[in-house]
């Protein structure tokens, strides 16, 4: 799906991002902004602010910022698309798709509304299992013995399917609905011989686990039998709305949680994740039935930057780890901590809190393996390094391994460590790893070969000092409004000034004609795609930005600093007009205007700097 960029401007521009987050943060007013404690890490004291003039938060904590789709996203853990379109609904706004025919909006629309509809339905079962689950004092005893209370068994919405083949047919009055096994909650079969289909009900006399989305809406179950029937523990299978490779169970709950402990706890079941709830860990999430996926891994990412898998400590919980591994290497930044728990055999984490006290297990946690340990465990198992072939096959192991990983100090580490290992110098590990042309494969970034270590082909570009240009776009972009304050010819001479300056102002008339003075939120989204859009946002970078927080830039300050700039512009004229006055009289006389005019100005300006 293609959205407009201008309708994604306007979106953010008619959207009040206090509004927003002042939903999920508690806000108090600051001067002319709001602060409140930041909602992405645990903090006491407030360190996020939020700027209604320029519709954008800040943490001088942790770094986050953004405009009211970036928020929906950092903080619901929802994907763009998403967060626009739950914006557009909050404020009545229809979302336009571009570069679609008819027939893929129609199709679009009905896929919409299917998996609507279906989430409905589920939602309609899981209040069914709920009703189910106080009327079954056999289900009922049943959590008891774990453990379980009521106030957790309603905070994750759990139920109970009653014994029979088609109990639901109470619930739905049309059993026969394709919808019912669409959703997953029917099961449809045929006889042997071809005759009349069968249908009943996916789940009968177990323990209800609904999953939800980020948004808390039931897109599926797990179910768990009351005793040792086969098998155990029952999810639903694919859907239009249920994914077992993206979706984790918890993780709705859990959000808060995650934030004010640091990290997300990723066990291997739905009765862990209650049962941990139960006992004061509220930060823990689970896989659903399959091992961990790179999509899992980016998920739990836009919620924390620290993940602590856990798995037993026998030979299926470490090849759990290891495929958990494949899915975290690409995103193991140098900002991010991945760390794997392994807990005694005998023990679960719940069992080993029951045993040893939150205490214990906050220990274990602590004392996790982490991801550059592990790949290097991973890499060396069954490798005898006191012999070539050994430190050969530590080598090769390691290869795919460490080309997934971002590039950075931790990925230069394991390199030299890794190194070390198989007792080659660095550069000569990458002269094996690496192509002769210096790239990492399909991609890594460009790298140089130096010194027993990897560098990155270019330096970031070093941090221009700000210039009077600089300081005039910085002004325009968090405010707008100023602009339509100044004359024709202040324009002219902004949109004259050399690349990339000119036409960022350019750019900035344009949208000031098509959508009116705009906050900084809006013009972001503007300009993506846009040439100015790298110039535009160093200048409002995060430390720029918090500079000018507090103070709304005076039209006075603005009419001296472009007279400034005409100043300027005016001496290069001057010079240009000494040179034509050699061939050109004419010219001696537009020297002497242009001089008038620039003392006039120079004289207009209180202190000069």
């Amino acid at each position: 799906m293609a959205i407009p960029q201008s309708f994604i401007q306007e979106l953010v521009a008619r959207a009040d991002v206090v509004d927003i987050v002042g939903r999920y943060v508690q806000l108090r007013k600051a001067g002319a902004n709001f602060s409140g404690l930041c909602p992405f890490h645990a903090e006491k004291s407030p360190s996020f602010t939020v700027s209604p003039s320029k519709q954008f938060y800040h943490c001088f904590g942790c770094g986050k910022n953004g405009n009211a789709i970036g928020f929906l996203m950092d903080h619901a853990g929802m994907g763009f698309i998403e967060a626009v379109k739950d914006l557009a609904g909050q404020y009545g706004m229809q979302v336009p798709e571009e570069e679609t025919t008819p027939q893929d909006r129609a199709r679009a629309a009905e896929q919409r509304q299917k998996q609507d509809t279906l989430t409905d339905v589920l939602e309609k079962a899981a209040a069914a299992y709920r009703h189910a689950l106080k009327d079954t004092p056999r289900a009922v005893e049943y959590l008891k013995g774990r453990g379980l209370s009521g106030d957790v068994a309603r905070q994750f919405g759990m139920g109970y399917a009653p014994q029979g083949w088609r109990n639901l047919a109470s619930v739905f009055s049309q059993y026969d609905d394709p919808l019912l096994v669409e959703s997953g909650l029917v099961i449809q079969s045929q006889d042997e011989d071809g005759g009349e289909e069968k249908r009943y009900d996916r789940f009968r006399d177990r323990i209800m686990f609904p999953i939800r989305n980020v948004k808390g809406e039931c897109i599926g179950f797990g179910g768990r039998v009351l005793g040792d029937e086969k098998p155990k523990y029952l999810n639903s299978p694919e859907t239009p709305v249920f994914s077992k490779g993206r979706e984790l169970y918890g993780l709705f709950e859990a959000r808060s949680a995650l934030r004010e402990r640091g990290y997300v706890l990723v066990t291997e079941g739905y009765t862990d994740v209650v049962a941990l709830a139960q006992l004061g860990i509220p930060n823990a999430v689970a896989t659903l039935g399959t091992a961990c996926t790179p999509d899992h891994v980016q998920k739990l990412f836009r919620f924390t930057d620290s993940v602590v898998f856990s798995f037993d400590g026998d030979a299926a919980g470490r090849r759990a780890a290891r495929k958990a591994l494949d899915g975290a290497l690409p995103y193991a930044t140098d900002v991010r901590s991945v760390k794997f728990l392994f807990l005694p055999a005998e023990h679960d984490p719940d069992s080993y809190i029951r045993a040893f006290g939150n205490d214990g297990f906050a220990r274990c946690i602590s004392e996790a393996v982490p991801l550059s340990r592990f790949l290097v465990d991973a890499a060396r198992d069954g490798c005898d390094l006191n012999t070539a072939e050994g430190r050969a096959r530590l080598a090769s192991n390691a290869s795919p391994l460490w080309s997934q990983m971002p590039d950075g100090a931790l990925k230069r580490q394991l390199l030299g460590e890794i190194a070390s290992l198989v007792q080659l110098a660095p550069r000569e590990l990458t002269d094996l790893w690496l192509p002769r042309d210096g790239r990492a494969g399909s991609g890594q970034p460009a790298i140089r070969r130096g010194a027993g270590d990897v560098q990155r082909s270019r330096s970031p570009p070093r941090q221009r000092p700000a210039s009077r240009a600089d300081h005039a776009a910085r002004i325009f972009l968090g405010h707008m409004a100023g602009w339509e304050q100044f004359s024709a010819e202040d324009h002219g001479m902004l949109c004259g000034l050399p690349a990339p300056h000119g036409p960022l102002f350019v750019w900035l008339e344009q949208q000031v004609h098509t959508h009116g003075p705009q906050p900084w939120g809006a013009l972001r989204e503007g300009l993506r795609g846009q040439a100015c859009e790298e110039l535009a946002l160093r200048l409002m970078s995060a430390s720029e930005l918090t500079a000018t927080a507090e103070q709304q830039d005076s039209v006075e300050e603005l009419h001296n600093l472009l007279k400034r700039l005409l100043i300027e512009q005016l001496k290069a004229q001057e010079t240009a007009a000494i040179e034509a006055s050699r061939t050109d009289p004419a010219a001696l006389q537009r020297y002497r205007e242009l001089q008038a005019r620039r003392s006039e100005l120079e004289a207009s300006i209180p202190h000069q700097t």
